[in-house]
């Protein structure tokens, strides 16, 4: 009796998209003092994204559900969006949420992988509901589901669609996470869930970050081995020497058929200042969806760079710079904010 072996895959997030998924913004202690700010600033990724794929977004309850009804009333098309009444503890889905892969052995073609999730290392109690969250999305999309036990949160890993995946040291090899994995045992997981079959390790993350370094804040996959990078001539800029030696090392790498990236300079932004403490302002954390790119911006200089950056990698998707003056407060951005439903599930429809 020959036993198949299964064969699952995540798509690269330019991989035609049939849904966003995003968590309504509700944590007052997340956005202090801006919480309507980050809830308006989400409005404006919702309308950038609608026209062109669905939007399903969790809500606490009817009271916010209405809320984001009204929000969203004059600018998107009821059609556009699926409301769901999923409670969170905070709306960073791209590291709690499901990631949906091809999978050889199911039913569909497509199954929804669960990992375990700590908020970043137990900084945040309580996180039950979010840790939920993964589960509930498989549900509503009729999709199988694989619990992966490894904390490992999805603005931790980044993919071509090809075998190749981005990851820190910082954060994956965390004692906060999994003290007992290796980096040989994480590569497994990674291999085996994801289908990354080579990983490229970066070093160590930004100032302010309270992730431990998430590769979504530092360097991302625009292309098939071609990645965009941040760094800073500013050599009096503490980040300058970790982003210096990330970029060095996707330069330096080599995959095992001795290909070298593409690797192109994406420029830090000057320092975002809150109460005397440095923001994790990145352009890095982009979200590529159907036809457009969300692009954070701050009203710098920068952005323009940026932006201009983004369109030469993607030249087919139009770049859209969201203000995340207010978002980054909550020390995270657009990826951060939202998690891809790729096409391979355009047969299931979200229940409402």
């Amino acid at each position: 009796m020959v036993t198949e072996t299964v064969v699952r895959s995540m798509p690269a997030e330019w991989s035609q998209h049939h849904a966003t998924w995003i968590s309504w913004p509700h944590n007052r202690e997340t956005w202090p003092r801006v919480l309507g700010q980050a809830e308006a600033a989400m409005a404006e990724v919702v309308a950038a994204l609608a026209p062109h794929e669905i939007v399903c977004i969790n809500v606490q309850d009817e009271l916010q559900a209405r809320r984001v009804e009204s929000l969203l009333a004059d600018r998107v098309p009821g059609d556009r969006i699926r409301l769901f009444h999923v409670a969170t503890d905070d709306a960073w889905i791209r590291d709690y949420g499901a990631i949906v892969v091809r999978d050889s052995g199911a039913p569909a073609g497509a199954t929804a992988v669960d990992f375990d999730y700590n908020a970043w290392g137990g900084k945040y109690p309580p996180y039950d509901r979010d840790r939920a969250v993964a589960a509930r999305m498989a549900e509503l999309l009729g999709l199988p589901r694989v619990h992966c036990p490894i904390v490992l949160e999805g603005g931790s890993v980044d993919v071509d669609g090809e075998g190749l995946a981005l990851v820190t040291e910082q954060c994956l090899l965390n004692p906060n996470r999994n003290p007992s994995l290796g980096r040989s045992e994480i590569e497994t997981w990674l291999r085996d869930l994801l289908g990354a079959n080579e990983c490229v390790w970066l070093g160590e993350g930004i100032d302010g970050d309270d992730t431990d370094g998430h590769i979504d804040n530092l360097a991302r996959f625009v292309g098939p081995r071609s990645v965009v990078a941040v760094v800073t001539d500013n050599e009096a800029d503490p980040n300058y020497r970790a982003l210096r030696d990330n970029f060095r090392r996707l330069e330096e790498y080599r995959d095992r058929r001795g290909r070298k990236l593409d690797v192109r300079e994406l420029p830090l932004p000057d320092p975002v200042m809150r109460g005397g403490s440095r923001l994790p302002a990145s352009y890095a954390n982009f979200y590529i969806a159907n036809e457009v790119v969300l692009m954070p911006a701050f009203g710098l200089p920068a952005d323009a760079v940026a932006a201009g950056v983004l369109a030469d990698c993607l030249p087919s998707r139009r770049v859209v710079p969201i203000d995340c003056r207010d978002l980054i407060v909550g020390l995270g951005a657009l990826h951060c904010l939202t998690q891809q439903i790729p096409a391979i599930v355009a047969g299931f429809e979200p229940e409402q």
